[in-house]
C-alpha cells in the first residue's frame, strides 16, 4: 500500500534505521537478510532524497533531516499501533493480549500479586512480564516498549498519563534479636548504625534523599538490589536496613525482625500508574489499569496499618 508515494511497509524499516542507526542491526530487528534491508535502506533515500544515515569516521550517524524524523516516525508507529490494537469487544476470559509493566519487587510485593492473582482466574490468556526500574523506563514508555511503568512519582514524566497508586512511609528493620537499637533511632543512632542499603541502577534510593538532607550518608556494610533482600539480611546481625513501612511489615510476618521507627524526619513515598496516552481508549490496556488502580485504591492508609 502507498501513501503520497511511499510504500506504507517501509515505515517499519525506517523506524528500525533510525533506531538503530545501523544497517545490519536494523535487519536483525525485523528478521530480514542485510542486502533486503539495504535495498529497503535505498528506497527511502530516494523518497527523501537524502542518505539518511551516513558515515562519521567509524560510527554511523543519522544526517540531520533522519533526526528530525525520529520522534515523528515514532509516534506515527505508536498511533498506528494504539490503533489496531484497539478491540472493542475486549473478553478478557478469551484475550491473548500481553503486557510490560515496569515495577520493583516492592510494588510487585505489595501491590501486583493480588493483581496477578485475580487476572489469573479472570483473564487466564493474558500474558503480564515484569521489567525492572531502569534509567530509561520512561523513554521506553514514550516509545511504545512498555505498556506501564510504576515508580515513585519524582520520576514521573509530564507527557504522558498517570494517577497516583498509594503512599508510604519509611521504617527502620532489625533483627527481632538486636537489643541494641531500641523501638526508635534518632539521628546520631542511625548514623552509628551498620546499614544494609539498596541501590537501582547505581542509584541509592532512600540514601540518596538522606545524603541530600544531612550530608555524611550512614556507613553501608552490605548493597542489594532488590528490596526483598533487606529483611533477610539484618538476621542474625546488628545490621540496619531502611525499608518501606508497608513491605517492612510483611517482612516481620515473614522472618523474625522487628520495625523501628526513625527518630527524624523521613520523605514521604508516593507511588504513581503511567501508561501512554495512545492507549487511554485502548479497552484493555484500560481493564488492566483499572485493575490496578482499584487494588491499590483498596489499600489501607499506611497509618492505619500501624494502628
Amino acid at each position: 500500500m502507498r501513501y503520497q508515494r511511499l510504500d506504507l511497509n517501509l515505515l517499519t524499516a525506517l523506524r528500525a534505521l533510525l533506531t538503530e542507526r545501523n544497517v545490519t542491526r536494523a535487519g536483525e530487528q525485523l528478521h530480514v537478510s542485510q542486502s533486503a534491508m539495504s535495498g529497503m535502506l535505498a528506497r527511502l533515500r530516494e523518497y527523501f532524497d537524502d542518505p539518511l544515515i551516513v558515515p562519521v569516521g567509524r560510527r554511523m550517524e543519522l544526517t540531520p533531516l533522519a533526526e528530525t524524523l525520529v520522534d515523528k516516525v515514532n509516534d506515527l508507529m505508536l498511533r498506528l499501533d494504539a490503533t489496531l490494537s484497539t478491540r472493542p469487544d475486549f473478553d478478557p476470559a478469551t484475550s491473548r493480549r500481553q503486557f510490560s509493566v515496569v515495577a520493583s519487587d516492592y510494588v510487585a510485593q505489595v501491590l501486583l500479586l493480588d493483581v496477578l492473582r485475580e487476572l489469573h482466574h479472570e483473564a487466564p490468556g493474558l500474558r503480564v512480564e515484569f521489567r525492572h526500574p531502569s534509567n530509561t523506563a520512561a523513554v521506553d514508555l514514550e516509545n511504545g516498549e512498555v505498556d506501564f511503568v510504576i515508580n515513585p512519582q519524582r520520576f514521573t514524566t509530564p507527557n504522558q498519563a498517570s494517577t497516583v497508586l498509594f503512599e508510604d512511609s519509611y521504617h527502620a528493620v532489625v533483627c527481632a534479636g538486636n537489643t541494641a537499637v531500641g523501638d526508635t533511632l534518632s539521628l546520631d543512632e542511625y548514623r552509628r548504625q551498620r546499614h544494609v542499603t539498596l541501590e537501582v541502577n547505581g542509584r541509592p534510593q532512600f540514601e540518596t534523599w538522606f545524603i541530600s538532607e544531612h550530608g555524611a550518608p550512614a556507613h553501608t556494610e552490605v548493597v542489594v538490589n532488590s528490596f526483598g533482600l533487606l529483611p533477610p539480611l539484618v538476621l542474625g546481625t546488628t545490621r540496619v536496613a531502611t525499608l518501606h513501612t508497608r513491605m517492612a511489615l510483611q517482612a516481620a510476618r515473614q522472618w523474625p525482625v522487628r520495625l523501628v521507627s526513625l527518630g527524624f524526619e523521613a520523605p514521604r513515598l508516593v507511588e504513581t500508574l503511567q501508561w501512554h496516552r495512545y492507549r487511554d481508549l485502548d479497552p484493555a490496556s484500560q481493564y488492566l489499569r483499572d485493575k490496578i488502580i482499584r487494588h491499590a485504591q483498596a489499600l489501607p492508609a499506611v497509618e492505619a496499618l500501624m494502628g
